[in-house]
């Protein structure tokens, strides 16, 4: 970062933000405000109400450090180490997939299917930071989970996502591909799920996450973006109860493809949209 040596926070915003808007971040105040704030151990408001402080060298050179990780492409959310997602914040590594708000969309059709007093077991499936079943599990008190992820470091985030929540007692983490941990089961509410869904080169991935996320999380089968979407819905059909459901999150226009996944396991197949109209969720209905 080639700027001048500014002395207070005022002039270090000044200085960062058209910085990094030059370097193609689309959010370039908001990401200069939440770097700035981490590093001095403020928050947004706290940092405006302070904005002639002056830094001093050591509080500069950790302010640099993280806006050159940005300028570089880095996600904001591996900078800063969380990521709020539907009301609960969470650790973030580059061992897991940055929850998205299009993400919220698969919890809040979960949360429909589940009255306020359910009680019983579901499966999130490629849990990564653990989001979906840790959100779903704040909101309804009577459940369980089981939580599959076939990266182990990704679960080390996930464990600790759910102790930090408080959540833990309630939660199981397994190492493994799709549901092949879960054979034993039956009776399921639900698997949920947010699979890899893209191929290499799609143009539904922006070049900081092909860069940065772990590419385990995003890539389809080979060829097959919905190669796992596939597998899953084979495999959730032997534990799932007689009135469960399937919910996997998709790319916003592979809704048709989605719906060709429809099985004879299965009695009704819907796409639900998110809040941008886009497609976003395949629903199966036992």
């Amino acid at each position: 970062m080639h700027v001048d040596q500014p002395r207070t926070i005022r002039a270090l915003i000044a200085a960062t933000a058209p910085w990094l808007a030059k370097r193609g971040s689309s959010s370039a105040r908001l990401d200069t405000d939440l770097m700035i704030g981490h590093a001095l151990g403020l928050k947004r408001l706290d940092l405006y109400l302070d904005l002639d402080r002056p830094l001093s060298d050591d509080e500069l050179a950790r302010c640099r450090e993280l806006v050159k990780r940005r300028g570089q492409g880095e996600p904001i959310a591996y900078i800063l180490g969380h990521r709020e997602f539907y009301g609960i914040t969470l650790a973030v590594t580059p061992a897991v997939l940055i929850p998205r708000p299009e993400t919220e969309r698969l919890v809040e059709l979960a949360l429909s299917m589940l009255p306020d007093d359910a009680e019983g077991l579901f499966v999130d499936v490629c849990t990564g930071s653990g989001c979906i079943a840790l959100a779903i599990l704040e909101h309804r008190p009577g459940l369980t989970a089981l939580a599959v992820d076939i990266s182990g470091a990704a679960l080390v985030v996930a464990r600790a996502n759910a102790i930090t929540l408080g959540l833990d007692d309630r939660i199981t983490f397994l190492e493994g591909d799709l549901l092949a941990p879960c054979a034993d089961v039956r009776d399921a509410r639900l698997v949920v799920s947010n699979p890899p869904y893209v191929v290499p080169g799609s143009p539904l991935l922006a070049l900081d996450v092909a860069a940065f996320e772990p590419k385990v999380a995003l890539y389809g089968e080979e060829a097959d973006a919905l190669g796992h979407h596939r597998r899953l819905v084979r495999q959730a059909a032997a534990i799932l109860a007689p009135d469960g459901a399937l919910l996997m999150e998709i790319g916003s226009d592979q809704g048709a493809a989605a719906m060709a996944i429809q099985s004879p396991l299965f009695a009704s197949a819907s796409v639900e949209r998110d809040l941008d109209g886009h497609d976003r969720v395949l629903v199966l209905r036992r």
